[in-house]
């Protein structure tokens, strides 16, 4: 059988990975403990993602077998790919949309929010994170220095501030994903395909938790983590963090 040919694809994310791990291990560790100081004053973790795609890394850390049981999803249908491409799409450059979904949430001083977005200056992005800032929250910002640098000063899709994403967090992770995103050219075709944030982002999203469960043994912590619910005894495993955690999570 001949071999298959990604073009490139499985190395670009790998090597994209790899340069995460060399070069951002003190930020996730920097990360890892604020998650493990949130759960050790029995807080909530919110995630947000500040349109399209990146709102599928704050759904692949809520409520997964393996996943931390606190997370809150800081969840908007109409930013996310569940809703109409050009309406999520207009949405996510939407002056002061970001600030209203953040204030429904009502996270309070010293509370924790990781906001995915590997653009990073679009204005729910920056909206949201302004009204945190503004609420004394703890930012942890998973983004992209490319995007951020790269894109020109007066490009229309940037907050009307010119801030970036990581002007606002308190911890910054970049995920170094190149303008474009797509990783694969196809040779006789000349539109690059193949994101690679997706990979990245969900990678990072799962050394984050990785860090923090790590943390919290380090502290004698039993971190709340959820069970398979389709495994044996799931169910009943997680019958206790439903009841403490259903309350206080809106989309649990």
């Amino acid at each position: 059988m001949e071999k298959f040919n990604d073009l490139g694809y499985v190395a670009a994310a790998f090597a994209n990975i790899q340069e995460v791990l060399e070069k951002q291990a003190d930020n996730i560790r920097k990360a890892g403990a604020l998650m493990a100081d949130a759960i050790e004053a029995d807080k909530l973790i919110s995630v947000y993602g500040g349109g399209g795609h990146t709102t599928l890394v704050m759904g692949e850390m809520f409520f997964r077998a393996g996943g931390l049981s606190n997370i809150n999803p800081i969840m908007e249908t109409g930013l996310s790919v569940f809703n109409q491409s050009l309406k999520y799409l207009e949405l996510e450059r939407c002056v002061n949309y970001g600030a209203a979904i953040m204030k429904y949430y009502d996270l309070k001083k010293d509370d924790l929010l990781i906001i995915f977005h590997n653009i990073g200056i679009n204005a729910a992005t920056i909206d949201a994170a302004l009204e945190a800032k503004k609420n004394g929250v703890k930012i942890i910002a998973v983004s992209s220095s490319y995007w951020q640098n790269e894109m020109p000063a007066d490009h229309f899709i940037r907050h009307p501030s010119g801030k970036n994403l990581f002007d606002l967090a308190d911890v910054c992770i970049d995920d170094y994903n190149p303008v474009g995103d797509s990783a694969v050219k196809v040779p006789g075709f000349d539109t690059a395909i193949a994101p690679i944030s997706n990979v990245v982002d969900f990678t990072i999203a799962h050394l984050l938790e990785i860090e923090c469960v790590r943390e919290c043994v380090a502290r004698g912590i039993t971190p709340p983590v959820w069970r398979s619910a389709n495994a044996p005894g799931g169910d009943e495993f997680n019958a206790a963090l439903i009841k403490k955690y259903k309350p206080l999570i809106k989309n649990l």
